[in-house]
Parts: structure tokens; C-alpha cells; sequence
């Protein structure tokens, strides 16, 4: 909020409108995902006026140019996500900005334009960053869950302010509660589990198209492929034993008529590929 509100500004006196998250797999598309989909909501759209919310995850230069294009260092902020600090492709791209950030404002400036969301607070603060600056989550939340913690919180709010995120974290708890409470026959993502185990290694169909029929949800299929794939990619046991079906499915998905034509007319006369259709009414 101090951020938002102008209270805390960069190293010329110049507010930060501009934010830079970098990340990577988990780091990345679950916050992409809630920001794509938050684009249009008319609250979050307003209050994102005259705000920028980049994403930087690839080692290309390319994604970094593209990330910085346009962009003024007075005015921006980056926030660094890795829960150990060591995940080489998120420091690399963090070094990069960095020396973006210095070589414009002067290595001073690094503690007013970076901050962290990390577990480490010792290689935070060798990086440069001070640890007052750094946000914390637990360690034993994995990346591909963690758009619900400091991860997405964090970049989100500076985008849209806290109230907005707070009724997606809200959302979130609702089917944590459901989960946990919801009879066996009428829990959704129980029944969701069993029906991708029986499409998986009973029936031997080992790809899930997700299908949502709103743009706002473009980048759902590449935040779940991550959730899932990540999870369930494993050919053994919990016991370290060779299973002896397949496991996990194959994740993709476009959104509602792109898919349609794109890919459908493989799932129509070419093979059986089970579909997850969401819809918005």
C-alpha cells in the first residue's frame, strides 16, 4: 500500500508504477494467471489506472528486452521471487535487472527499486536487497501452490490494490473449506481427482483438454498443466517402486472457439481425449 500510495517512492523521488515480477514456474503462472484473468474485472481494471505489471520468467534475452522495453528504472519496481534464492534462471534474470537498474540510478538505488519474496533472508540481503524489504512465506509451501502466499499476494496488490486480491484469496479458502468438509460423493476436487485417475489408468486416455470459454481465463491451461503435471509426474511409488500403470495426465487447452479451431477436430474424429468444458454465466 505504502507503494500504491506514493508514501514509499524510488531513488529520484518519482513513484513506482511500474512493477516487474521474476519468477519462474510456480513463481510465475499461478500469479499470470490471476493477473490475465483480473484484467477485466472492473474493479481490478480501475483500480489498476495507469499502473504496468510485467512478468519476466525466460533466460532469453529477448523476454528481458521485451519485459524492460518502454519502461523507466524511477519508476519501477522488482520484486524477485524464489523461495531459496538460488533458482538459477530467476537470479540471472534478477543480476540482469539489477545492473538495469544501476547502471541508469547507481548500485544506491538497488534498495529502493528491488524487493524479495524469498525464505532465504541471508542471500536477500548478499544480493543486495535489504531484508526489511523481503517478504516471507513458508518453506514448505511448494512453487506450483503458492500464488495464494506472498508469491501472487505480493505483485498482485501492487497492481490492484489488497482489497481486490483478498477476495481472490477469499475464493480460494471457500474451496479449501468445501475440501475439507464436503462428503466424500460431493467433493469437487476429490471427484475431479478420481475422474482423472480412472481416464488415466483405467482407461488409458492420458491427455485432459481444459477448455475454458472466457478469455479472462487464457492462461488457466498453463497454471494447471504446472499444477498437475508437476504434482502427478511421477512414475513411482510414494515408496520410491516403479508403478506398474501410467500416471498423470497430459495437460493443454486454448480458450473456448481458438481451440475450436485449432485443435477440436482431433477430438472429434481423430482420438479420445477427455475435455474439461468451463463455462462463465
Amino acid at each position: 500500500e505504502r507503494v500504491r500510495n506514493g508514501s514509499w517512492v524510488g531513488a529520484t523521488g518519482k513513484e513506482l508504477k511500474d512493477v516487474i515480477a521474476v519468477g519462474i514456474g510456480g513463481s510465475f503462472l499461478g500469479p499470470l494467471f490471476v493477473h490475465t484473468a483480473l484484467q477485466t474485472d472492473q474493479e481490478a481494471s480501475k483500480n489498476a489506472r495507469d499502473r504496468e505489471l510485467r512478468f519476466l520468467a525466460n533466460v532469453d534475452p529477448i523476454d528481458v528486452a521485451r519485459n524492460i522495453s518502454g519502461l523507466n528504472p524511477e519508476t519501477t519496481l522488482v520484486v524477485v521471487v524464489s523461495k531459496t534464492f538460488t533458482t538459477a534462471e530467476t537470479m540471472l534474470n534478477a543480476r540482469t535487472l539489477r545492473e538495469w537498474i544501476s547502471s541508469v540510478l547507481g548500485t544506491s538505488a538497488v534498495a529502493k527499486h528491488m524487493v524479495a519474496v524469498s525464505t532465504n533472508l541471508p542471500l536477500v540481503e548478499k544480493f543486495g536487497i535489504d531484508p526489511n524489504n523481503a517478504f516471507a512465506f513458508w518453506d514448505w509451501v511448494g512453487g506450483r501452490y503458492s500464488v495464494c502466499s506472498a508469491v501472487g499476494v505480493l505483485p498482485l496488490s501492487l497492481q490492484y490494490g489488497f482489497a481486490v486480491v483478498e477476495k481472490f484469496l477469499q475464493g480460494a479458502h471457500s474451496i479449501d473449506q468445501h475440501f475439507s468438509s464436503a462428503p466424500f460423493e460431493k467433493n469437487i476436487p476429490a471427484l475431479l481427482g478420481l475422474l482423472s485417475v480412472w481416464n488415466v489408468s483405467f482407461l488409458g486416455y492420458p491427455a485432459r483438454a481444459i477448455l475454458p470459454y472466457s478469455q479472462a481465463l487464457e492462461k488457466l491451461a498453463p497454471h494447471i498443466q504446472q499444477v498437475s503435471m508437476e504434482s502427478n509426474g511421477k512414475g513411482v511409488s510414494i515408496d520410491g517402486l516403479p508403478l506398474p500403470f501410467e500416471t498423470g495426465e497430459i495437460d493443454f487447452g486454448e480458450p473456448g472457439t481458438n481451440g475450436q479451431h485449432s485443435f477440436y477436430q482431433l477430438i472429434h474424429q481423430g482420438r479420445v481425449i477427455p475435455c474439461d468444458f468451463i463455462g462463465v454465466v
